[in-house]
């Protein structure tokens, strides 16, 4: 008898994940971006947010929760109901964020699963107008002839534009000082100022800067050059391995959320992001196509998580 009470338990809670399934979503989904308002990973998933709720026909409400690093509104996220109404937007902190808290309350490889990849960015490695660099070779030949006396600024350890400026210096073999601070707007008006000599912008923040002729852009961060910077090198070529690096945007739920709701919420992210009114949309916004299945993205994250542990042991770098 109770072999066939657990039979008729497994087989209910079976067909009422899959009824569960096939119902979602019916009601408002809440979105967690563990990020200041105005921050690129709160702009950029905004902008699929309001499209996938025109998708799928049930509002989003968005919740700025930051911390931590971005790591308050995850470990949220990743303990929440998984029932496919509770939904994390983040970046690429989200692989740096282990390395730089070991003792975070959740494993973002373990608690949360992918849903979509929304794309990647470049970031730019940006300079007073008033230094003499004209090339990204100046800038290195004279770095280091004065070690440790480059500054360059981020905002906060462990963040995506900290780890470009990490990876550049250990490759280019220089000795820099950095400079961490609350957001991009400060690190921009020192720039600007001249009281720091580099930074790691994202692409759609240097450009109006670069175009305008206020800072100078020496190098893009990923393996090639970008489209918008066609006169910029990229790290590869010129001769700097291993120093490649973008920033990129997802959507996660917490692990457990039945598979089919994260296969609709995958079908419906793609058919928004292949809509040629959001690749515009987004191309303003300096953010490129990085398609990924969901199973692919969990790869991805796996891969990259351990990637930067060693990256960060490296460069020494500690909150």
């Amino acid at each position: 008898m109770r072999k066939f009470l657990l039979f008729v338990l497994t087989v209910t809670s079976l067909f009422a994940t899959i009824a569960h399934a096939e119902i979602w979503p019916s009601r408002l989904i809440k979105a967690t971006i563990p990020f200041g308002a105005g921050s690129a990973t709160d702009v950029v998933p905004r902008l699929v947010f309001d499209r996938l709720s025109a998708e799928l026909g049930q509002p989003f409400v968005i919740e700025n929760r930051a911390g931590a690093g971005g790591t308050l509104g995850t470990g949220l996220v990743a303990k929440a109901e998984p029932d496919g109404y509770n939904v994390l937007a983040h970046s690429s902190a989200l692989i740096i964020a282990p390395a730089i808290f070991p003792n975070l309350p959740f494993d973002a490889t373990k608690d949360l699963s992918s849903v979509l990849m929304i794309g990647s960015s470049a970031n730019v490695m940006i300079v007073p107008k008033e230094r003499p660099w004209k090339t990204i070779q100046d800038f290195i030949a004279d770095a280091k002839a004065k070690p440790g006396l480059i500054s360059f600024g981020t905002v906060g350890v462990g963040s995506a534009v900290h780890i470009s400026a990490e990876k550049f210096r250990l490759a280019a073999g220089i000795e820099a000082t950095h400079v961490p601070y609350r957001g991009g707007p400060e690190v921009i008006a020192d720039i600007l100022g001249g009281r720091i000599d580099l930074y790691f912008c994202p692409l759609a923040t240097a450009l109006p800067l670069i175009r305008d002729g206020q800072v100078k852009a020496l190098l893009v961060s990923t393996p090639k050059r970008v489209a918008d910077l066609p006169d910029v090198p990229s790290p590869l070529e010129i001769g700097l391995t291993g120093a490649d690096s973008v920033s990129w945007f997802g959507i996660f739920v917490p692990a457990k959320t039945p598979r089919d709701i994260v296969e609709k919420f995958h079908a419906a992210g793609m058919k928004v992001l292949n809509d040629p009114a959001t690749q515009a949309s987004l191309k303003k916004l300096g953010v490129e196509p990085m398609p990924m299945t969901p199973d692919q993205m969990d790869d991805f994250i796996k891969r990259e998580t351990a990637a930067n542990l060693e990256l960060i042991k490296t460069a020494g770098i500690k909150q």
